[in-house]
């Protein structure tokens, strides 16, 4: 009853006061209905969008030649909504694993055959075009595990493929003043080889140097996500000494390069570091 003389008192004020014919009380609802639709879409809108990753976790050991799966759990994010997974090693994104709709599950994903073995791999996934653009669902998971055997086996025969000859010549053990740590050492079918180098991680001003046997091949460069490629050739006779120098500490140091070294048939993916008081370097041999 009360709501009804609510009702009659405003159709009054609107004719007695604006001096305008009041709305119909079907209009009346109509309007009513519309704010209320209004208001709830508003509300969803703003509403904050969560996303968790169940799976992979931190128990998790995925193996490179069998197909991946990802689970998930979501809230205020619509089954038509997708999300975008990577996969990360050291805060690096090694592969994007796909865009798939908001189902909760996905499988048959397949692993780059390139990814080696380690247990700093995470999974990272986002919201794609979400309702509220302020609040972008996105998460990591644990670091979990990934085996490659056969990146293991190419590892450990290219290890075992040094000559004993090779591996009883004297090192030198420092450089202009800093101590050499060898890291590595390794087989190329050819003498001549292409070098890429490149920064490690995040760009942070590193300036290096790259020696090969003592003779600067690179000189006082700049490290940036692109690659720096040269051609050199090695000497067939003797190990063959690659080492990096750091000309100073960028902004999070020690500097670190990404090296990858190739004959056209082999290639080796290698990491660097080297501060002010110390080198790391690798030997490269000819096999003949």
């Amino acid at each position: 009853m009360r709501s009804n003389y609510f009702l009659s008192f405003y159709l009054f004020l609107c004719q007695f006061a604006l001096g305008y014919a009041p709305p119909s009380v079907s209009d009346l609802y109509v309007n009513f209905e519309n704010v209320i639709y209004i208001a709830d879409g508003l509300k969803k809108s703003t509403d904050k969008s969560s996303l968790e990753i169940t799976h992979p976790n931190a128990t998790t050991s995925w193996t490179i030649d069998k197909p991946a799966k990802i689970e998930w759990k979501t809230k205020n994010i619509g089954a038509d909504k997708s999300i975008r997974f990577f996969l990360t090693r050291n805060d690096m994104v090694v592969q994007e694993l796909g865009t798939f709709k908001n189902t909760f599950s996905t499988d048959g994903i397949k692993l780059a055959k390139n990814i080696g073995s380690g247990n700093t791999y995470q999974v990272v996934g986002i919201e794609l075009f979400p309702d509220n653009k302020y609040s972008i669902a996105k998460f990591a998971t644990p670091y979990f595990s990934i085996i490659n055997a056969a990146s293991d086996a190419r590892k450990i025969a290219s290890t075992s493929a040094v000559s004993p000859k090779n591996t009883d010549v004297s090192k030198p053990k420092d450089f202009d003043g800093r101590n050499i740590s060898y890291i590595k050492e390794v087989v190329f079918e050819s003498e001549n080889i292409s070098i890429d180098i490149w920064d490690h991680g995040r760009q942070d001003n590193d300036i290096v140097s790259i020696y090969l046997n003592g003779e600067t091949i690179i000189s006082k460069y700049l490290l940036t996500y692109w690659k720096k490629n040269i051609a050199v050739t090695l000497n067939p006779n003797k190990p063959n000494e690659l080492l990096l120098y750091a000309h100073n500490l960028g902004k999070a140091p020690p500097n670190t390069v990404s090296i990858e070294i190739t004959d056209g048939v082999t290639s080796e993916k290698i990491i660097l570091n080297s501060d002010l008081k110390s080198c790391e370097a690798v030997l490269i041999t000819v096999n003949k």
